[in-house]
């Protein structure tokens, strides 16, 4: 994943509204929920809702498919485990080197 496209999932995934959607789809798995179950949960207005879910439908991170009058709402678990590798992928990896560094700081 490249910087920018991590940095728009997270910029999407920083409102809470968008989290809570978000949450409760990866909840629900590969099946997904209709808007409808979805704004029951979360108890807001449709149009609100309409509007933070196509935030993260524009950021790739959820996919929506019509299934007769149902408009079904699921989490993209590949861009989300995406997502996570980057995040995580050089955890601790400066921690050798910084550790001199800390340790001048403190005696300087």
């Amino acid at each position: 994943m490249e910087v920018n496209q991590a940095a728009r999932c997270l910029e999407k995934l920083g409102n809470p509204l968008r989290l809570e959607v978000f949450r409760l789809l990866v909840r629900a798995g590969q099946d997904g929920l209709p808007v409808g179950e979805i704004q029951a949960h979360l108890g807001v207005p449709a149009s609100t809702l309409s509007h933070h879910i196509a935030h993260l439908v524009n950021a790739g991170l959820v996919t929506q498919e019509r299934e007769g009058r149902q408009l079904i709402c699921r989490p993209d678990f590949q861009l989300m485990d995406g997502l996570i590798a980057f995040l995580t992928s050089e955890c601790c990896s400066l921690e050798r080197s910084a550790a001199p560094e800390a340790d001048e700081r403190k005696a300087g």
